[in-house]
């Protein structure tokens, strides 16, 4: 199997951002996915190795736009508060921080989530 060279600039983007992120139980990493069909972001302790919270578009039943990301951003920081979780890490992957992934950042800091 061949592997784009696309796909391959984008797995090194993301070892070189995740590279110096650490999720721990008091400060867990936010970490996005996002593709055509969904976005996902999950609260990860990696001490632990363990999710604390989950969400992605398929579950809220939105669309994977602007406003999607930002329904998505409001409904992870209120599960992180369910798990008692203030402040978080922002991994954004191998994605630029703008568009779906800004939006989603925005909304989730406007609704209590510290980075």
């Amino acid at each position: 199997m061949k592997i784009s060279k696309k796909t391959i600039n984008r797995l090194a983007r993301k070892r070189r951002t995740s590279a110096s992120l650490h999720g721990t139980a008091k400060r867990p990493r936010m970490s996005v996915f996002r593709s055509l069909l969904q976005i996902s972001v999950q609260l990860i302790d990696d001490d632990a190795r363990k999710t604390i919270a989950a969400v992605n578009t398929k579950q809220l039943k939105v669309k994977p736009n602007l406003q999607g990301a930002t329904k998505l951003g409001e409904a992870i920081a209120a599960k992180a508060k369910e798990a008692k979780v203030t402040e978080v890490i922002f991994d954004r992957n191998s994605y630029k921080y703008h568009g779906r992934v800004k939006a989603l950042a925005d909304a989730a800091r406007g609704a209590g989530l510290k980075f």
